[in-house]
């Protein structure tokens, strides 16, 4: 009770301190020549990444190797992550298990989040949103198959820790494929128009910036499964 009496005093404060500053905070009317750049190329500009969104126009072509990098170091932690959870030995237990009205709800939100990171992911070049975003929401689906079902569910499902590690290990070759190809053909690493085509059939699809979301999706859905199957203890029994 302490604790929480002590919590909701902080959330006050926090809430009273920003509400008494943000009269006082001076609104920002003009934008840098940084932003400027941005907002008039990411289209239509002379420097065009042929993506009308700004920001994952910004990530994987204008500062597109820092993106790269920091990638590298996501997944860098998940190996570690893959490391250190590899041979500590599970303690298994016997769940109680949910009722079928929600296991049927998970199926229903599970099908529904897959579809919205899908879309996420493949729209991240026109709206908001892209690869990481994409592929955390994709994450979500096999905890909620694990939290409701079991992991043993999960694995008879056909996703086990090895498949997803060899569907993450696509994805960060498909981003390494595509960031390295530009230089095959003369041009610079991570190169986007004119290398990769702005459109498709008609179709926008800013250059290379789709094939960095898709892989992206890929390998970020992938990496958190991989980790939370490895945090995840197995159940005990044949039930699953």
């Amino acid at each position: 009770m302490r604790k929480f009496i002590t919590l909701s005093l902080i959330m006050l404060a926090v809430i009273a301190g920003a509400y008494y500053l943000s009269p006082h905070l001076v609104p920002k009317t003009e934008l840098n020549a940084l932003g400027e750049f941005y907002l008039r190329n990411s289209y239509f500009g002379e420097y065009s990444a042929g993506s009308p969104e700004v920001v994952t126009a910004i990530l994987w072509d204008y500062r597109g190797l820092d993106t790269y990098f920091e990638t590298a170091v996501l997944f860098m932690a998940i190996i570690g992550a893959v490391s250190i959870f590899r041979n500590m030995p599970n303690v298994s237990f016997h769940p109680y298990g949910f009722t079928d009205i929600t296991r049927t709800g998970v199926k229903i939100v599970g099908l529904i989040t897959f579809v919205a990171a899908a879309t996420t992911a493949f729209h991240g070049h026109i709206t908001p949103g892209g690869g990481f975003q994409g592929g955390s929401m994709l994450a979500v689906v096999p905890l909620l198959v694990i939290v409701a079902f079991s992991k043993k569910a999960l694995e008879k499902a056909g996703l086990t820790k090895e498949r997803a590690l060899v569907i993450r290990t696509i994805g960060l070759l498909t981003i390494a494929i595509v960031a390295f190809y530009p230089l095959l053909v003369g041009g610079y690493f991570m190169q986007n128009l004119p290398v990769y085509p702005k459109e498709l059939y008609g179709m926008l699809v800013s250059g290379s910036l789709s094939l960095f979301n898709m892989a992206e999706f890929l390998a970020v859905g992938a990496g958190f499964t991989i980790i939370f199957l490895l945090l995840s203890n197995p159940e005990g029994g044949s039930e699953a």
